[in-house]
């Protein structure tokens, strides 16, 4: 019998679904809107909107935190939320795959297992993917080949750095450094500099057009916020060499847990990646410059890519579609529905 299959990716800020022979089905905030009576109001986009807005009586929430699920309830109604809006019918000859790092326990692990069995989704199967695998995959590199690779993911809560060969993992590390963390770093310096406070998207959108990793950018933009002493609304300019400052103790956090795992990588696989280079994903690998610093740290190539935030997801899609890449995916669980 045939199987519809899903690959699923739970980011801290996005959740991505892709469905077999259609592509990316949904990419959207990974949060909810839920009242004081623990109804959903809102999820994904639309509830994003009304973050660090909502008045009292509404929560707005992250249902997963440093990769992995800390509110296991709230994660899997949205979960069936999305979901259910593309798969239709009551069958359950459903396949999903679904994206785990590395670096968690086993607990964290059964975690992402649990979620899919518990949220009515009628799975047939569930299948749990290395997410380093699937994001090399969709990188479009040959893991199954003799050859190391090293992958930096750099997403919103944490950054994981793998060598992999073979089809496997040889070592792997997870540092809670992500674009979060670069975020709350700007807030606590524009709060320090200006004395002006600002909120997690006015700091996002700092990192996004002033970020670099590497000293010189002279772009401004201005953004609004509180005044620490007098409590009204003002205008700030931020400054990309105030960003720059922020972020740089982060970003060498990153580049000395690279330098760790290459001290730590058997001497073959050290040649392949001298010959290779870094492959860079993730959507915080967009930092301007930061293929220069890699190089300035380490003396390696950096790779990077278009879209580095749909990596992992369309990784899965090839592993669900391509027949050769199949054995990447093991299976948790197998219920019966009928």
């Amino acid at each position: 019998m045939a199987y519809k299959a899903y690959g699923i990716d739970l980011g801290t800020r996005n959740i991505k679904i892709y469905k077999e022979k259609q592509g990316l089905v949904i990419d959207q905030k990974n949060i909810l809107a839920i009242d004081e009576k623990g109804s959903i109001i809102a999820v994904g986009d639309e509830a994003y909107e009304m973050y660090e807005k909502a008045p009292e009586n509404i929560q707005v929430t992250f249902p997963m935190k440093g990769g992995v699920i800390a509110d296991f309830s709230n994660m899997q109604d949205l979960l069936r939320v999305f979901v259910q809006q593309h798969i239709k019918g009551s069958s359950g000859n459903k396949e999903f795959f679904v994206a785990v790092p590395t670096n968690i326990t086993d607990v964290e692990k059964r975690a992402f297992l649990d979620l899919v069995e518990s949220s009515h989704l009628r799975a047939k199967r569930v299948h749990i993917v290395e997410k380093p695998i699937a994001d090399a995959v969709g990188a479009g590199l040959d893991v199954k080949n003799p050859n190391g690779i090293m992958l930096v993911d750099i997403g919103a809560d944490t950054t994981e750095i793998t060598i992999m060969s073979l089809g496997g993992i040889v070592i792997s590390k997870l540092i809670p450094v992500g674009g979060n963390k670069l975020d709350d770093d700007i807030m606590l310096y524009v709060k320090k500099e200006k004395n002006v406070i600002i909120g997690m998207k006015s700091a996002e959108e700092c990192k996004k057009q002033l970020a670099g990793a590497v000293e010189g950018t002279s772009k401004t933009i201005s953004i609004m916020g509180r005044d620490l002493v007098t409590g009204l609304p003002v205008s700030a300019e931020v400054t990309g060499d105030m960003v720059f400052e922020a972020i740089k103790e982060d970003l060498h956090t990153i580049m000395d847990s690279i330098k760790i795992i290459l001290e730590r990588t058997p001497p073959e696989i050290s040649s392949d990646i001298i010959d290779n280079g870094v492959f860079v994903t993730g959507g915080c690998s967009q930092i301007q410059g930061l293929s220069e610093l890699i190089v300035k740290e380490t003396e390696l190539k950096a790779n990077f890519y278009e879209k580095p935030e749909d990596t992992v997801i369309m990784g899965l899609g090839r592993i669900i579609e391509e027949e050769d890449l199949s054995d990447l995916a093991f299976s948790l669980m197998q219920p019966t529905y009928e």
